[in-house]
């Protein structure tokens, strides 16, 4: 054999190991052809991530008439970000939690990470937590694993709060501040809170019920033939903030979507790009955070704050403040803006596993529904808006976009 066909040393050394370890069905092969095929698979004409074909996807059932229920929340924004600041009331020391735009459930355990450190700074016996939503619970959580009894003081339990009806997909910069307004200190901080929280949200995925899980998503550019273009929307018509975006910090988690071609999907538009995100099932993950914490011994006390000094008046001399919006009025902070955000919800279909933006247009699988939000307008959608009654029009538009959407994959 001439030098120049012997194969790579590396393809050797593979051989040689599995021949070592028993597998006599390779001592038959021919090593030059092994390694001609390894050379294949590395080959730059091999199909990249993006190129590959795509899974098939199940049309979305989109219809008025599918539609079970229209929620509405208000997200609480900080042009500063959230609140993570301690004070004292009385001789309690408040911690607060607050303040997430619509980062919440994205943010929640690297935030509680930061507040309990606060909390337990004097270690503490017991720890109060005010609010049940996402940042209460995933704080209470913590505050156990630190050592502390914990009590829940709260008007609402997680079913009834604003947190569950969010649209519940990992967007840990959404609304979470202002680029001009934060603190040059704030961007890093963002970055610790948002990688604490992914890898411990990593905990959740494979449960049973998919409390956590991942789904495809993708972005389509264009209108489907015979879509009519959607007027402005006059009350959008107002100056945009610089809100502000980090993803590029962990771009290593969240990848950024990349384009594919358009004829590998079944969509009819003129551009496609593609990614994986993170998602959350509120309904089974609020039941899987409400017996972790109740399993762990905590106790959930039904309670209404309307000022500071009441928190100071608690038995536990250690209170993290995780009200959400509602410390608009309960500690009468202005910084806080609301957001609107309005979810119309389809019947769930089980064989529908990913999500799409069309047309101002955004809808997340999940377990308890198909999620449809109108988001025209970008993150000024709902900005400085408190009204959570339901509005049939938006309703009407979202779902008439993607219905013609899926129309036209039929044609």
């Amino acid at each position: 054999m001439a030098p120049s066909d012997r194969p790579p040393p590396l393809v050797l050394r593979f051989d040689r190991r599995r021949l070592l370890q028993g597998a006599s069905a390779l001592s038959s092969l021919n090593l030059i052809g092994l390694a001609s095929c390894a050379a294949e698979v590395a080959a730059p004409g091999r199909p990249t991530p993006t190129s590959m074909p795509q899974p098939r996807l199940a049309p979305i059932r989109a219809s008025l008439q599918r539609v079970f229920d229209v929620t509405v929340c208000r997200r609480p924004f900080r042009a500063a970000g959230p609140r993570l600041d301690a004070e004292t009331v009385g001789d309690a020391l408040i911690v607060h939690n607050y303040g997430h735009g619509g980062s919440g459930w994205s943010l929640s355990w690297g935030s509680a990470t930061q507040a309990v450190k606060k909390a337990m700074a004097a270690s503490p016996a017991e720890i109060a937590v005010v609010g049940c939503g996402a940042i209460g619970l995933t704080s209470a959580i913590l505050a156990q694993q630190a050592g502390a009894k914990v009590t829940i003081y709260a008007r609402e339990l997680l079913p009834d709060t604003r947190s569950a009806r969010a649209t519940g997909s990992w967007t840990p910069d959404s609304r979470i501040a202002l680029a001009s307004k934060v603190d040059p200190g704030f961007p890093a901080l963002w970055e610790e809170m948002a990688r604490t929280s992914f890898h411990t949200w990593r905990r959740y995925l494979g449960l049973p019920g998919s409390p956590v899980e991942w789904t495809d998503r993708y972005y389509l550019s264009g209108l489907v033939p015979g879509a009519a273009q959607a007027p402005p929307d006059p009350a959008l018509a107002v100056a945009q903030l610089d809100f502000a975006g980090y993803l590029d910090r962990i771009r290593d988690i969240t990848p950024a979507p990349t384009s594919i071609p358009v004829e590998a999907t079944p969509f009819p538009v003129a551009g496609v790009s593609t990614t994986s995100l993170m998602q959350f099932n509120i309904a089974d993950l609020g039941h899987t955070l409400l017996n972790d914490f109740l399993t762990a011994g905590g106790r959930i006390v039904r309670a209404e704050f309307h000022e500071p000094a009441e928190l100071g008046r608690l038995r536990e001399k250690v209170v993290i403040n995780c009200p959400g919006y509602g410390a608009r009025a309960l500690w009468r902070d202005e910084t806080i803006v609301p957001v609107r955000g309005q979810i119309s919800w389809l019947i769930p279909q089980p064989e529908v596993t990913y999500g799409l933006y069309y047309d101002g247009v955004s809808t997340v699988p999940r377990r308890d529904g198909i999620v449809l939000q109108l988001l025209d307008g970008g993150d000024m959608r709902g900005y400085g808006d408190d009204h959570e009654v339901p509005d049939p029009a938006e309703t009407r538009a979202a779902v008439t976009r993607i219905a013609e959407l899926f129309a036209a994959m039929k044609r």
